[in-house]
């Protein structure tokens, strides 16, 4: 799990995801469409992708990707980052809170 914290505060936006997973590119996109630029960790192409997974789903990531790292903090899945841009501008907050976006 430490590996896992450590690559999420590297950035100010990190997104583990899985190149066959559809809501993965949902939640990058959506999170491009801000203007931030993600560092994006694709698990099933890294050879301790597994080791990774399974730190993120103790992290409470269920599912395990996308998992998503704004501000050096788990902020969760893409229930957690969908409901926070449905509720006014939280997401855009955050990213701003983390300066990964200025505007």
């Amino acid at each position: 799990m430490e590996r896992v914290m450590k690559l999420g505060a590297e950035s100010p936006v990190v997104i583990f995801t899985k190149s066959s997973c559809c809501m993965s590119h949902t939640i990058e996109t959506l999170i491009r469409n801000f203007g931030a630029n993600p560092t994006v960790y694709e698990l099933d192409e890294l050879s301790n992708g597994i080791e990774m997974e399974n730190a993120l789903v103790e992290l409470g990531g269920k599912p395990s990707v996308p998992a998503v790292f704004i501000g050096k903090e788990f902020v969760g899945g893409s229930n957690e980052v969908m409901s926070l841009n449905l509720r006014g501008n939280k997401l855009k907050q955050l990213l701003i809170r983390a300066n990964a976006i200025w505007v």
